[in-house]
């Protein structure tokens, strides 16, 4: 059963990553950024494998926010987490695998390649050249052809080096080889020796591209299905924001066409190592070596890279695993597959990304069990605080139960009374179930069982109720009665609940508990709830039930006997009139089930029993008798099936 959202607990936020159009989805707020310059304005992403390794980025762009949000009951942490696309920098061509030398050589000529150098401006390229070089730089760098990649770095322009650079940064998570590691740190050193100066925008692009690479690395899903899994699970996310439909609808185009990028960029380098459809398990010494480059760029950036760089890539890092983590098998977060981001995160923290305990708490809510488990392994061995508590309410809020025993056996959480209260009060049964399960309190049990019967939840309270200790429930019978009807906004569903099931498993004790409340002057006591138990659940209810019982009766004899109905009802066999006189009255108690009547009906019941067979059942408790009795004369076709209180044949 899917749990009713309802109000979020507290700290709700969403995740994400950064460049050219930015899409920031933070915890109920979308904020949508588009480039302004005409020329990259006008290159849609394509289909094309070859327009999507390669990308972009504009200094120069204004911004068009458009923002929308709406308050979330009890929410008390934002976070700024973005999400990114970038456009393509070629045309239709295929990427090869390699390319001549002497087509680079061209390249270079017609470039006038004297014009740039390390420290010098240049022309700006055209987007052709662009595109040219940068097509050829991608095809040189997955051919490990180095010298050949360091050549046309000296025909890049700045824009043209920093898409260098993220090209080569984003290839460290295919490495294989040590000659492969130096061949790519030598190249990525030369690119920012010659210029390049977007770290930012390499650092949160390959954070997502390594989330996504780590995410692949399994057996159970192709590639073709994993865009498939995370187009789902991001229209899933959108739809828990507020806002307008069509700003969600262009937010998640965007960010599933970045996707698309990295899972192609993935596919791409696959074949080039041979696997057409998904990239191989790394070793552990593959993982060492891409691990070693990425400090290594960390190394060569310095100061140029922020403590906010570093949140921001940590963000873009956890946001993929979120999406996939409907695909991973449990245990991922130990095995190899998770290793290099697990290394990759930790290298973000010791940079200063301070958002560890806010991506916690999104993938908590999300459900995402293994990178709460990776998160957890990185704030112990960083002696890092996360709210394990808080993100218990996360999990438990959106029904995320292996997130919940994740979090209680490894995170040590211990506050169930908040989450398994809110369980109770939006009838959530899976949630409140585990937590029963699980071992919760006295006390606690009986705030649940409270919050079920305030909010009529009555599958829930019917749950909870043998579970709650006799003697909890006799101690705060009063205050629990109080409680329930106070909070039940005009229902007393609930309360009726407690009194038909005798929750004192005592009919006098049950009855002296509804009795006190409605003849209370407390003038803390709602005034509804008190006139509602002196109408039917007071002793006085019951002598009013009485006087029905034989108002009722005598009306129906004068009806009888004098009524000018066509039909003579005295001609009509016993039965039928009884089943005339007292079927209603019937009816009413069959629906209210329970083991107790309220005292209402248990006066009129007592009533018709010693009109009709001159018995006095009027001892509480007396509802399987009464019933009987009252069968005995009713025809058969009208006896509820399986009363069990008698019947007359």
């Amino acid at each position: 059963m899917e749990a009713d959202k309802g109000p979020l607990p507290e700290g709700e936020h969403e995740n994400g990553i950064e460049t050219e159009i930015q899409v920031l989805v933070t915890g109920n707020q979308i904020k949508v950024e588009e480039s302004n310059d005409p020329e990259i304005g006008t290159a849609e992403m394509e289909t094309s494998e070859s327009e999507s390794l390669i990308m972009n980025n504009e200094n120069e762009h204004e911004t068009d926010d458009v923002a929308f949000s709406g308050e979330k009951a009890e929410e008390g942490i934002q976070g700024d987490l973005v999400f990114s696309r970038e456009k393509p920098l070629v045309g239709n061509g295929d990427l090869g695998i390699s390319v001549c030398s002497c087509d680079a050589e061209k390249l270079k000529s017609r470039l006038d390649v004297s014009d740039f150098g390390p420290g010098k401006n240049g022309k700006k390229l055209s987007r052709q050249d662009r595109i040219d070089v940068g097509r050829m730089f991608q095809s040189a760098v997955s051919s490990h052809e180095w010298e050949l990649a360091e050549g046309l770095i000296m025909a890049a322009d700045p824009q043209t080096l920093n898409d260098a650079l993220c090209i080569s940064l984003d290839s460290i998570w295919f490495l294989g080889t040590e000659s492969e590691l130096y061949g790519i740190t030598g190249l990525i050193k030369k690119v920012i020796d010659n210029g390049a100066y977007d770290f930012t925008r390499a650092a949160l692009r390959t954070s997502f591209l390594a989330s996504c690479v780590s995410a692949c690395q399994r057996r159970t899903m192709s590639l073709a299905d994993t865009v498939s899994v995370m187009a789902q699970r991001l229209h899933e996310r959108l739809q828990e924001c507020t806002g307008d439909e069509v700003l969600k609808a262009e937010a998640g185009a965007k960010v599933q066409k970045f996707t698309e990028w990295a899972l192609k960029c993935i596919s791409f380098h696959a074949r080039c190592q041979g696997n057409k459809d998904r990239v191989g398990n790394n070793s552990s010494l593959e993982v060492q070596l891409q691990l070693s480059a990425f400090r290594t760029f960390l190394d060569l950036a310095g100061n140029r890279l922020t403590g906010k760089d570093f949140t921001e890539a940590f963000d873009a890092a956890c946001f993929p695993l979120t999406l996939f983590s409907s695909s991973f098998d449990p245990g991922w977060a130990s095995g190899i597959s998770a290793s290099a981001i697990q290394g990759l995160l930790s290298l973000l923290v010791e940079g200063g990304a301070d958002n560890v305990n806010q991506c916690f708490l999104e993938a908590s809510r999300f459900g995402s069990t293994e990178l709460v488990r990776i998160l957890l392994q990185i704030a112990q061995r960083n002696s890092l605080d996360v709210d394990v508590d808080l993100a218990l309410g996360f999990a438990s809020h959106y029904g995320k139960i292996g997130t919940m025993e994740c979090l209680v056996e490894e995170g040590n959480a211990v506050a169930f009374l908040g989450p398994l209260m809110r369980a109770a009060e939006r009838d959530c049964m899976p949630v409140v179930h585990w937590f029963v399960q699980r071992g919760c309190r006295d006390m606690e049990l009986c705030l649940a069982l409270t919050a079920a019967t305030s909010s009529s939840r009555i599958q829930v309270a019917s749950y909870l109720l043998p579970h709650v200790p006799q003697h909890v429930l006799a101690a705060l019978s009063i205050e629990i009665l109080k409680a329930a009807g106070e909070r039940s906004c005009g229902s007393f569903a609930g309360v009726e609940f407690l009194l038909y099931s005798d929750f004192l498993l005592d009919p006098a004790a049950t009855y002296a508990v509804a009795e006190s409340i409605a003849m209370s002057d407390d003038e803390a006591i709602d005034p509804e709830l008190r006139d509602f138990l002196r109408a039917y659940w007071s002793q006085e209810a019951f002598y009013i039930g009485l006087n029905e019982g034989q108002l009722h009766f005598t009306n129906v004899v004068k009806i009888m006997k004098w009524g000018n109905s066509p039909i003579s009802l005295m001609d009509l066999p016993a039965q039928l009139r009884v089943a005339i006189t007292y079927l209603p009255l019937y009816r009413e108690v069959i629906k209210a089930r329970g083991t107790l009547l309220s005292q209402r009906h248990r006066g009129q019941l007592v009533e018709a029993c010693w009109r009709l067979a001159g018995v006095c059942l009027d001892e509480v408790g007396q509802k399987k008798e009464l019933l009987a009795e009252l069968e005995r004369h009713l025809p058969a076709f009208l006896v509820s099936t399986g009363s069990g209180y008698g019947g007359n044949g």
